[in-house]
């Protein structure tokens, strides 16, 4: 059984969250002042969740001290509000991950998202004991995260189903567009399944998924929101009507790497400065793929 702690978080895991980018200055520094800004824009839509320092928050490129203290900052501002803080404390050794839920909770985060092993390729089994022995360990309830494209480990259904009976693990952020298996993990009891992919998340939904966690959501968390909203209310029609305005934007999104582009239609937008950290760097954009976007990207940011 899930503790009452775990219950809690779960019922709050729904909706269009976003993984949230970490704004830098021109030369990689953090720009905490808009940081800031985008945390309380985020808050004040009642935006549902908020993942800091995931892939797209390029926590692979953060020092300890750096990531502590976005963490401590998202804390304080969303402390009061109705919007959930998702730490990214992911790494290979189950020891490091360990150390970051703690850190994580000590900062003030409700959730620990937690990567599957990266560069290491690894047996089931050997998934299932890293994730098993972490969450036994984590003062937070722990998100699992299977992303096989960028960490070259995919966490089967099985193996989920058998991780889901941790009284600790709440659900799982499930990258890989396999609405089968949507499907067979959307039926897990009090276990939220949240699709990390902006694109297929609609058909996710369709298949069980209680929300996203997104790239795009950057931009349109309105617009997310609200197609969230529809799908729950069972008006597929304008779900479907509203996630097909926002395809070339998702498409755009995925021509490079992230957050490469997210970063770029931010910076064009004029939400964030152009920093972004080494090796990292942001998509050329031209203004005919700009401009289709802007206004609509705009008139969410205005709103607050």
């Amino acid at each position: 059984m899930q503790n009452k702690q775990s219950l809690q978080v779960k019922q709050s895991l729904s909706g269009a969250m976003v993984a949230l980018v970490t704004p830098m200055h021109d030369h990689g520094e953090i720009n905490w002042d808009q940081y800031k800004d985008l945390l309380d824009w985020h808050i004040n839509i009642k935006t549902p969740g908020l993942v800091i320092t995931g892939t797209t928050g390029e926590s692979a490129l953060l020092n300890a001290q750096e990531t502590q203290q976005l963490w401590t900052m998202a804390a304080e501002r969303c402390a009061g509000s109705d919007t959930l803080l998702v730490a990214g404390t992911g790494a290979i050794s189950p020891q490091q991950v360990m150390t970051n839920n703690n850190q994580a909770a000590a900062c003030g985060a409700q959730v620990a998202l937690v990567v599957t092993p990266y560069y290491l390729r690894l047996t089931q089994q050997a998934l299932m004991d890293h994730f098993w022995a972490i969450a036994d360990a984590s003062p937070i309830p722990i998100l699992l995260y299977n992303v096989p494209s960028r960490t070259g480990n995919d966490l089967h259904t099985k193996t989920t189903q058998a991780l889901a009976k941790h009284p600790n693990i709440i659900g799982i952020k499930e990258a890989k567009a396999d609405m089968e298996r949507i499907q067979q993990l959307a039926k897990i009891n009090s276990f939220a399944v949240l699709s990390g992919d902006d694109d297929s998340f609609c058909q996710a939904m369709h298949q069980g998924a209680v929300g996203v966690i997104s790239v795009a959501a950057n931009v349109r968390p309105l617009t997310l929101q609200q197609i969230c909203h529809a799908i729950t209310l069972g008006d597929f029609g304008k779900a479907r009507d509203l996630n097909q305005s926002l395809q070339s934007l998702y498409q755009l999104l995925s021509l490079e790497p992230n957050p490469g582009p997210i970063k770029a239609v931010m910076a064009a937008a004029k939400m964030l400065s152009s920093g972004i950290r080494r090796p990292l760097q942001l998509m050329s954009l031209n203004q005919t793929q700009l401009k289709q976007h802007l206004s609509a990207i705009k008139q969410e940011f205005t709103q607050a």
